[in-house]
C-alpha cells in the first residue's frame, strides 16, 4: 500500500490546518480590535468557507506532493518510508493566526525514512522534494502561459498563479544551504557521493 490510513489522515488534517492557517492570505478582512474567539465566528458565518477552500487548494498541494516525492523516492530505493504531520508546528501556527501574527513561519510535514541509504540516494531523496515543486512551479507558469482560456476564469487563473509562486518559494527556501532544510542534506549528501 502506498498511504496507509493514518498516512492519509495526517494529510486531511494538515489541509484543513493550512486552508484555515491561510485563508486570509488571499483575501485580507480587517478585524477592529482584534479578538481570536470574533474572528471564529466570523470564519463559521460569512465568506470564510470560501477562503479556506481556496487557501487549502493552493497551499496544501504543494506541501502534500513535496512530501510524497521524498517518500516515493525512499521507496523505490527500497526504504522504509513514512509522511507525517508535524502537529506541534501545526498547532503553533494555528496560534499563530489567531493571534494575528504578522509572519508565519512552520513545517507542516515531513517523511521519516529508514537510515540505511547510500550518500547518493539519501541526495536525491532530498531533493526529490524542492525539485517536486520546480516541477510544479514550471507546470503552472506554463498553463498560465500557454491556455488562454485560465485567463477568463477568475479563480482558476489566482489558483495557478499563487501555486506557481508558493512552489518557487518552496523550492527556493527548502534549497538553502541550512541543517534544518532538505538542501543541506542535499548538499552534503551528493558532495560524498561524488568525492568520497
Amino acid at each position: 500500500m502506498l498511504l496507509s490510513f493514518r498516512e492519509i489522515i495526517d494529510i486531511l488534517i494538515m489541509t484543513a490546518a493550512m486552508g484555515y492557517i491561510f485563508k486570509d492570505v488571499f483575501r485580507k478582512e480587517e478585524y477592529h480590535g482584534y479578538d481570536p474567539l470574533e474572528a471564529l465566528k466570523h470564519f463559521r458565518y460569512t465568506s470564510g468557507w470560501q477562503d479556506f477552500k481556496f487557501a487549502a487548494l493552493v497551499t496544501a498541494p504543494a506541501i502534500i506532493f513535496h512530501e510524497l516525492a521524498h517518500k516515493f523516492v525512499a521507496l523505490a530505493y527500497g526504504l522504509q518510508a513514512t509522511f507525517h504531520a508535524s502537529y506541534e508546528f501545526l498547532g503553533l501556527g494555528i496560534l499563530l493566526k489567531l493571534f494575528n501574527f504578522p509572519f508565519i513561519f512552520f513545517i507542516p510535514g515531513y517523511v521519516s525514512h529508514s537510515a540505511a541509504a547510500s550518500h547518493l540516494h539519501a541526495a536525491l531523496i532530498a531533493g526529490a522534494g524542492p525539485f517536486m515543486n520546480l516541477f510544479f512551479w514550471f507546470a503552472c507558469r506554463t498553463i498560465l502561459k500557454n491556455k488562454p482560456f485560465i485567463r477568463r476564469h477568475k479563480t482558476w487563473h489566482n489558483a495557478l498563479f499563487l501555486s506557481a509562486r508558493i512552489n518557487m518559494f518552496l523550492f527556493i527556501f527548502n534549497m538553502l544551504p541550512i541543517p534544518i532544510f532538505d538542501g543541506a542534506q542535499f548538499y552534503v549528501n551528493m558532495f560524498h557521493a561524488m568525492f568520497g
